[in-house]
């Protein structure tokens, strides 16, 4: 009988290196989970059971509730934002010009490994 392992399309083979990511709640709560290169920073959200990111669109940039505020440090170190996540973060609670993300559009790869992202107090 033949055995088929599920592993989920971004999920990383054993033994490879996966960037850390630190979550931190409106509340303060840190949450630093590895999080699989390919993966969005919300499925790492969602993957790893941290509050405060909903992701209701499930990842389409057709909401806002995956918005954080990325650590200023971060800020210049992460992809440009395209028109879309512009448009949307329009829809978020208290965006920051700057800081505010959708983690729906925020791929990891090496380069984010140490990445931080606060969460605001709630998501619309």
């Amino acid at each position: 009988m033949r055995r088929t392992t599920f592993r989920p399309e971004h999920a990383r083979p054993k033994g490879k290196k996966m960037p850390n990511i630190t979550y931190i709640e409106h509340n303060g709560t840190e949450h630093t989970v590895k999080v699989a290169k390919g993966a969005s920073v919300m499925e790492g959200a969602r993957d790893n059971n941290i509050p405060g990111i909903d992701g209701d669109c499930g990842g389409a940039c057709a909401c806002s509730t995956c918005h954080v505020y990325v650590h200023p440090d971060w800020v210049d170190k992460l992809p440009a934002k395209d028109g879309m996540e512009e448009d949307m973060l329009d829809f978020a609670f208290e965006p920051n010009p700057e800081r505010s993300r959708l983690t729906c559009q925020l791929r990891v790869d090496d380069s984010m490994d140490g990445l931080v992202v606060v969460m605001p107090e709630k998501q619309l």
